[in-house]
């Protein structure tokens, strides 16, 4: 397998995963992993933890590529990735932001915009 058909399949995979956790999260959950909320809650953390890790890993070894395909293709998901937490997270309040929530939504559109005017200047 080359790595090109590793990043397809990987891609395919995951981002199927994510939008079925994103558009039915309960029934992906459910048929995941039973029905314990509290088991099912620290699962989902820890698969949230593994996720962000392997995103802060994935940035920390983009560094020296500056402009590479690789680089935009990586710059362009962060983009979607801070752009859906705002939107998330707004869209979970439903109302004021309360205690952290806020510092969440102000990082990650930060990011998002630092992101986007990256990929735009080309740097």
């Amino acid at each position: 397998m080359t790595r090109t058909q590793f990043f397809v399949v990987t891609a395919v995979l995951e981002v199927g995963a994510g939008l079925a956790l994103l558009m039915a999260p309960a029934l992906v959950i459910r048929l995941l992993f039973g029905s314990s909320e509290i088991q099912t809650g620290v699962a989902m953390g820890r698969l949230a933890g593994a996720a962000l890790v392997s995103l802060g890993a994935a940035c920390w070894w983009a560094r020296p590529d500056r402009g590479g395909a690789a680089s935009k293709g990586l710059m362009g998901g962060m983009l979607i990735y801070n752009a859906v937490v705002v939107a998330l997270v707004l869209s979970a309040t439903f109302g004021p932001l309360v205690g952290p929530l806020w510092a969440v939504v102000v990082l990650h559109g930060a990011m998002a915009i630092w992101c986007g005017w990256s990929l735009r200047v080309g740097r």
